[in-house]
This record gives structure tokens, C-alpha cells and sequence, in this order.
């Protein structure tokens, strides 16, 4: 599956470098074999970004993404279109992706997360549970699902690396609640591709989805 993560990201035209990074030679050994780079890191971090700070303390560069490896299918017009956002808005430390969510189950379940917008199309919020919460029942229109997809200035990047998890990101385990829990915005950036394109494998049923696709894809 990383394999095939790194291929996607590969793809985006707006990325100068990809590089796997890892605390595990098993997930750096096929990388490797299929011709990508990979970089070990301590087993320690706490989170993604974590890892990805660590890697920046070895190459420098203005914006980082971080493709999370359970996105088999990441989509590079996605990837493109967040350093669009980070190039064309040079306030922004942080930006993510969302998509909309049109199935009940998505909304309900709590492996889908689910996020916020302010009128200025930064985050609110970042939860597990269905929001907003729609006091008259059903679906909101205006639902929208995470993926998880992060690009970062690099001073910020580095800052996040350096901040306490909240109280927040330690209920849900979603660790850009860090960066709303210490004040600070991120960007959301809808994403250009469909809710099919962008599956996020978390549970059997997302693996068994993501290898039907996979069977019908050209890699």
C-alpha cells in the first residue's frame, strides 16, 4: 500500500521531492526495491507531523505535504492543489483537504472525520462524530470528511513539532486538533477529486474496498 502512495505522489507535478519516512525497514525495504526513497526516523513520534518534522531537520524546503500512507489512491491533483493554496496565500502556515460526504454510513461512522469551516475556509473543528449536529435530523448538505493530507510553511512545521498535545487530540487521537487546541488556523482546500478516489483504509471493510479498486487500476 505505501508503495502505492508513494507512486500517487509522485505523480503531482507541483512536488520537487517524495521521500518515505518510517521507524520500520519493512515499510522502507519495498519502497526501496520499487526505486523510491526512504528515510528511517525514531520510533517515538506521536504523530505523523511528528515524523515529518524530524525529516525536515534533514531537507529543507519552503512547504511540506504529508501524505499519509493509508491513501493508496491519494489523488496529485489534490496534492497539486494544496500547494497551490499554500503558494497563492503566503499566511498560511497549515492547509488540509476535505471532500463532501453524501453516504449515511460515512457520516455516522467514526473512522470517517468528519470537519468544520469558519467563513474564511479555515477549520473549526476536527471530530470523530457527526458535525455539525443537525438538531432537526439527517444529513447537513454542508458535511464534509477529512483527508488526511497536510501541507506545512516550514517554520511552522517546526513549531508544531514543538507544542504539548492537547487535551483535545488525546480524546479523539486527531492530531491537528493540536494546532487548533494552541490557536493556530488550518486552511481547508476542497479537494478536486471524487469521494471514491480519495478511500482511507482504517478498517477491513476500507482495505477490502481499496483492493477491489485496486484490481480494476493501472499502476
Amino acid at each position: 500500500m505505501v508503495v502505492r502512495v508513494w507512486r500517487q505522489a509522485s505523480k503531482a507535478k507541483s512536488i520537487a521531492r517524495v521521500v518515505v519516512a518510517t521507524d520500520d525497514e519493512r515499510i522502507a525495504a519495498p519502497v526501496r526495491a520499487a526505486g523510491g526513497e526512504a528515510i528511517m526516523t525514531s520510533p517515538d513520534h506521536p504523530s505523523g507531523t511528528d515524523r515529518i518534522a524530524e525529516v525536515a531537520g534533514k531537507i529543507r524546503a519552503e512547504v511540506y505535504l504529508n501524505v499519509q500512507g493509508d491513501l493508496p489512491f491519494a489523488a496529485p491533483a489534490d496534492l497539486d492543489a494544496l500547494v497551490a493554496a499554500m503558494a497563492a496565500k503566503k499566511s498560511l502556515a497549515m492547509a488540509t483537504l476535505a471532500t463532501p460526504i453524501t453516504d449515511e454510513a460515512e457520516w455516522q461512522s467514526p473512522n470517517a472525520v468528519k470537519v468544520v469551516c469558519g467563513a474564511a475556509g479555515n477549520a473549526l473543528y476536527f471530530s470523530r462524530s457527526p458535525i455539525p449536529f443537525p438538531r432537526g435530523g439527517g444529513m447537513p448538505s454542508t458535511a464534509l470528511r477529512h483527508i488526511g493530507v497536510y501541507a506545512y510553511r516550514r517554520g511552522f512545521l517546526m513549531k508544531f513539532a514543538g507544542l504539548r498535545p492537547g487535551v483535545l487530540e488525546r480524546i479523539e487521537m486527531l492530531e491537528q486538533l493540536r494546532v487548533l487546541e494552541h490557536g493556530f488556523a488550518i486552511g481547508v482546500v476542497p479537494s478536486v477529486a471524487s469521494s471514491v478516489e480519495t478511500i482511507e483504509v482504517d478498517t477491513a471493510g476500507d482495505l477490502e474496498r481499496a483492493r477491489a479498486r485496486a484490481a480494476g487500476a493501472s499502476w
